[in-house]
């Protein structure tokens, strides 16, 4: 394995910086960075220190800054250290420049600003959370996104993770022989979709989850033959009210929502051709 020094540096909160930095070592198994973060850097002497740090622990430097003194002042001084220096947000910035014709404002932070759809954004937070695990379930029509699953499918990370990208979900548990909210196969507006996994790595996760709890007692979740039977029953469910399912085995959290999300802008696409 590899281990290397990582700066980000952002002139904000180093959220875009952090996660393009995750994205693209996602793709190097080997190695290992150690991250340093820089946010809110949008002085000469907050880049200094900045610098100061990199000379501590030398690495590659990633960063988001609008500024161009400081983004000249940064690209210099890594070069004379024979550093990489890694503008994340310049390219995209420079080809909609030249595709708009337009100077870009150069404001540090315009991502986080409250606009209307920040607090769209909140409000659907606030209803994830209100509406986890079966919670709030005779709200469920003013839910844009409902996913069912048994229980360790992800359900709640992944509705978290769609408020996140704005849109309302709730989640139900699926547990066999324990009754469903009465208004979940006559729901018309949101989109519903159920989760699966397969049998060998759910066992593992709920036996992990049983650790964690330091429980050492055998129950039927995690009795092989139940654990099938309920992922089986829930299955079943899936086809016979026609929900797209969405085997989670082998897909992150964002990857399991990134398809759901597909699925709901089809889902409104069509809604419109009908209208």
């Amino acid at each position: 394995m590899k281990e290397f020094h990582l700066h980000l540096v952002s002139d904000s909160t180093g959220e875009t910086v952090s996660s393009v930095s995750r994205a693209a070592l996602a793709q190097f198994e080997d190695a290992i960075a150690k991250e340093h973060v820089w946010s809110l850097i949008r002085t000469k002497g907050q880049i200094e220190k900045v610098l100061t740090g990199i000379d501590e622990y030398p690495g590659v430097v990633m960063f988001t800054l609008v500024n161009d003194e400081l983004r000249s002042i940064l690209r210099t001084e890594c070069e004379k250290r024979n550093l990489p220096c890694i503008p994340v947000l310049g390219p995209a910035i420079r080809e909609l420049s030249l595709y708009l014709n337009a100077e870009a404002s150069h404001r540090p932070g315009m991502q986080h600003e409250l606009s209307a759809t920040y607090f769209d954004r909140v409000d659907a937070i606030n209803f994830a959370l209100a509406h986890d695990d079966g919670q709030g379930h005779w709200e469920l029509e003013d839910a844009d996104i409902v996913v069912v699953g048994v229980s360790r499918t992800s359900k709640s990370p992944t509705c978290v993770y769609l408020a996140y990208r704005g849109y309302k979900p709730a989640n139900i548990p699926f547990v066999n022989d324990c009754p469903l909210p009465d208004n979940l196969k006559s729901l018309k507006g949101p989109l519903i979709v159920g989760l699966t996994i397969d049998i060998e790595r759910l066992l593992q996760i709920r036996k992990t989850r049983l650790q964690t709890l330091s429980s050492d007692e055998f129950t039927n979740y995690v009795d092989k033959e139940e654990v099938e039977r309920e992922i089986d029953a829930s299955k079943r469910l899936y086809r016979e009210q026609g929900w797209p399912m969405i085997d989670v085995t082998r897909r992150s959290v964002e990857e399991t929502a990134a398809l759901i999300i597909q699925m709901r802008q089809k889902q409104i696409a069509k809604r419109a051709q009908n209208v």
